[in-house]
């Protein structure tokens, strides 16, 4: 685990540990991308907007591969079961479509979203391009906010 952590610092690899940080947290899996975004443009603070598209690529691509878990897992329970599972959740998704996605940037529910989406075999490209709007407003307000709103709230 160490070389890994060592190989991802930030100082060295920092456009690609966002990268990897922000794919990875659009997952199901529990991990927030913010902190990477923000530490690598308080070291560096010309990679302001280098940094928020290449987290927003990464959070949308981990959206993308969590639409298709959500359509691999339907496709799966479909077979299994034979019926569909039919709630209110799902019939306000159904309703919205792909633009839903666009809430794909909120903790908690975000990523979930991500997958139901794909679940409900919403279309794919149309989901991503919502997905990809909602989560560069999330880190370009996010990463301003810190830096500019509260620029003293983290110095040594």
């Amino acid at each position: 685990m160490q070389p890994l952590l060592a190989a991802l610092a930030l100082p060295q690899y920092g456009l690609s540990t966002v990268f990897v940080v922000a794919t990875v947290s659009a997952t199901l899996l529990p991990l927030g991308s913010e902190a990477a975004v923000f530490g690598l443009v308080k070291l560096n603070p010309h990679l302001f907007w280098p940094a928020v598209l290449v987290a927003t690529a990464g959070n949308t691509l981990g959206g993308a591969i969590s639409w298709w878990m959500g359509y691999g897992a339907e496709t799966l329970y479909e077979r299994v079961k034979h019926k569909r599972f039919e709630g209110h959740a799902l019939r306000w998704l159904e309703r919205l479509g792909p633009k839903a996605c666009l809430l794909s940037w909120l903790p908690g529910v975000g990523d979930p979203l991500c997958a139901v989406a794909g679940w409900l075999k919403l279309p794919f490209w149309p989901c991503v391009a919502y997905m990809a709007i909602g989560k560069f407003g999330r880190y370009v307000t996010m990463t301003a906010a810190l830096l500019w709103v509260f620029p003293g709230a983290f110095n040594p």
